[in-house]
């Protein structure tokens, strides 16, 4: 198994010239069957094909390359159970993502894979509303002046996503077989995703399982939330370190669901430290960290483990805590 730190590269500032067309590849058709009701067409598309924006998708909808049961809808139309989905593009078609000079903490690169650390409030890939600053503007930059550029796909194609507030690794393929490999690991879970989250409150129990499912309720807020009729989630956590007041814990999410780790850290009656959302029913009996105002959740991405695409190695992915996470803890340490 090999182990994974994080390296630096030197970024120049060489001016970067677009590509003037597309790789000219005809629309690729793509099946799939829903597996979880409660999630808009457009919402479900969007899960599979992580790297492309959710406006280039609703267009799809709209003009009919994407079909439900073999029939045209509409993208908030609510999928269910068995629905049979299919939907015609280029998934490689050129990004609308810039090069831009953003930091960028790279984890590890070779021909095949990028992975990177993600700071705090970047978005990971531009949508209608935010074009710039995110973290495939940063990746074109990097890529500009990396010898390891992609050559068989015009950009990398990010694998998963991080929530903007969330930190930690995230992975990118550099070819479409690394795509398809790691992308098929991904949906049968046989890859190892570990956070850290600081949450309030003493955590009794060393290790758990947080089983309650996740459901969708456009009526209330926050919409997402546990609910009978949600689906099958499920959480492992086991304690780190335990303060006065608060818990370090370390999270697997078994399932994929929205903002799975957050609503199940509140459902247990320990919300994580500065969600601003999923604050849960007590929120002015929870304990603030002297000298910190936080506007983001301390919950990182600590772990990432698959086979690599071309060698079959286990390679595991580990990214440093973000500096806020780590003066948390220090100062409830010495508390």
């Amino acid at each position: 198994m090999q182990a994974v730190s994080r390296s630096n590269f030197d970024l120049s500032s060489s001016p970067y010239m677009p590509p003037s067309q597309s790789n000219n590849q005809l629309p690729q058709q793509f099946s799939f069957t829903v597996e979880a009701k409660g999630l808009r067409l457009d919402q479900f598309l969007a899960l599979q094909f992580p790297a492309i924006s959710l406006t280039r998708l609703r267009t799809a909808i709209k003009q009919g390359d994407a079909r439900l049961n073999g029939r045209t809808t509409f993208s908030g139309w609510i999928v269910q159970v068995g629905d049979q989905i299919t939907i015609q593009l280029d998934p490689d078609a050129p990004t609308s993502a810039m090069p831009e000079k953003i930091p960028l903490e790279v984890l590890f690169e070779d021909e095949d894979l990028l992975i990177v650390n993600k700071p705090v409030g970047l978005l990971s890939h531009p949508s209608h509303k935010e074009k710039s600053g995110t973290l495939m503007n940063a990746i074109a930059y990097h890529l500009l002046h990396s010898p390891k550029r992609p050559t068989s796909v015009p950009r990398p194609i990010l694998l998963h996503r991080l929530d903007r507030d969330t930190s930690g690794v995230i992975a990118l393929a550099k070819t479409e077989r690394a795509n398809r490999i790691v992308s098929k690991a991904f949906r049968e879970r046989r890859v190892k995703k570990h956070y850290l989250a600081l949450v309030h409150g003493v955590v009794m129990e060393e290790t758990g399982t947080i089983d309650a499912p996740i459901g969708h309720n456009p009526q209330t807020w926050p919409r997402w939330g546990v609910y009978e009729t949600g689906d099958a989630s499920q959480t492992n956590f086991t304690v780190k370190q335990r303060f006065a007041q608060h818990t370090l814990m370390e999270l697997e999410p078994l399932t994929g669901r929205t903002h799975q780790l957050r609503i199940h850290c509140t459902h247990i009656g320990h919300p994580i430290v500065g969600d601003q959302v999923y604050k849960g029913e007590e929120k002015t009996g929870l304990q603030s960290i002297p000298g910190f105002r936080l506007k983001h959740q301390l919950l990182h991405a600590h772990l990432l483990a698959f086979r690599h695409p071309s060698t079959g190695e286990e390679m595991r992915f580990i990214a440093p805590m973000p500096t806020a996470m780590v003066e948390a803890i220090q100062q409830l340490s010495h508390g």
